[in-house]
């Protein structure tokens, strides 16, 4: 083989090298973009660095494969449904308490599930994994909450609020998220759209 030969293989192969670890690293970030939806965009926007937003997503993903996650029995399931109902029937007279219930509600079913709530920011990086798409509602209705306790949320930002606690606590159950456009007027018990027992599977 002439040197001439040698000089083509090598770039060949190196293309090649090249092709593949680009191939890697765009199966890699469909598979983030497909398991994180929005939180990879937000994750990127945060880092300002695709690479670096990566990096902290595969992190996710191994301490999320770390913990010990369970599913509810259908007792502990029935339960929190009734507990939401209360939650939607102290809305009426108390909107203020009914959210600052839904959070503890919600917060403790975090818990169950298995997930350590201890911090606020890593609950959020670890529910991420398996529940990104009800991650920005879990957000806002926290936001909310936080305003409310320093009276600065409105009758309407609160029944926002139990809307998108709602959607987190449906996800956590394997129920299909309530969205908001389902909901009714604060005048009505039922201001999160449909019952949870009656929400599709």
């Amino acid at each position: 083989m002439s040197g001439g030969q040698v000089i083509v293989l090598v770039i060949v192969l190196l293309v090649l090298a090249v092709v593949a670890v680009l191939a890697v690293r765009a199966t890699r970030r469909r598979k983030l973009q497909s398991t994180f939806g929005p939180e990879y965009d937000r994750v990127v926007a945060d880092t300002g660095n695709r690479a670096d937003a990566e990096k902290e997503l595969q992190e996710r993903q191994k301490r999320h494969a770390e913990l010990e996650l369970k599913e509810l029995s259908p007792e502990a399931s029935a339960r929190y449904r009734s507990s939401w109902e209360e939650v939607q029937i102290q809305f009426v007279d108390s909107p203020g308490e009914a959210v600052s219930t839904a959070d503890e509600l919600v917060t403790r079913l975090v818990a169950d599930r298995g997930y350590p709530t201890a911090d606020y920011d890593d609950q959020l990086a670890n529910l991420s994994v398996e529940h990104a798409r009800t991650l920005s509602h879990y957000r806002d209705a926290h936001e909310i909450s936080t305003r409310s306790r320093n009276g600065e949320a409105s009758t309407e930002d609160l029944r926002q609020a139990l809307v998108h606690y709602r959607a987190l606590f449906a996800d956590l159950l394997g129920e299909e998220p309530v969205q908001p456009a389902a909901t009714k007027t604060v005048n009505n018990s039922d201001v999160t759209g449909p019952r949870p027992d009656a929400t599709s599977r």
